[in-house]
């Protein structure tokens, strides 16, 4: 199962066509094929899938939902939270 937790751009690399994300503390890279370029922005929220963004949501909606995510979180360790995090970098796109 794969779970899409929304990120926070921090940084857009246009001639890379890719973005820093913050997902709940873990930045990585992510690709901006998927979407328009000008639709992004830094401080923006959005999902990844497969090491790309999706789409970008609404703040509010993005915020509940880390709100959520954390109150899950509080009841793993440190170790388990992370590979949570790292875990939705390698899900793997699977048809319905």
């Amino acid at each position: 199962m794969c779970l899409s937790i929304p990120s926070k751009v921090v940084k857009i690399d246009k001639e890379r066509n890719s973005a820093t994300v913050d997902t709940m503390g873990v930045t990585r890279e992510a690709g901006l094929d998927l979407v328009d370029l000008d639709e992004i922005k830094v401080g923006d929220y959005v999902l990844l899938h497969i090491g790309f963004v999706m789409n970008k949501i609404d703040e509010e909606d993005a915020l509940e939902s880390l709100k959520v995510y954390n109150e899950i979180l509080q009841a793993l360790d440190d170790e388990e939270r992370q590979q949570v995090v790292l875990k939705d970098d390698a899900c793997e796109n699977r048809g319905s």
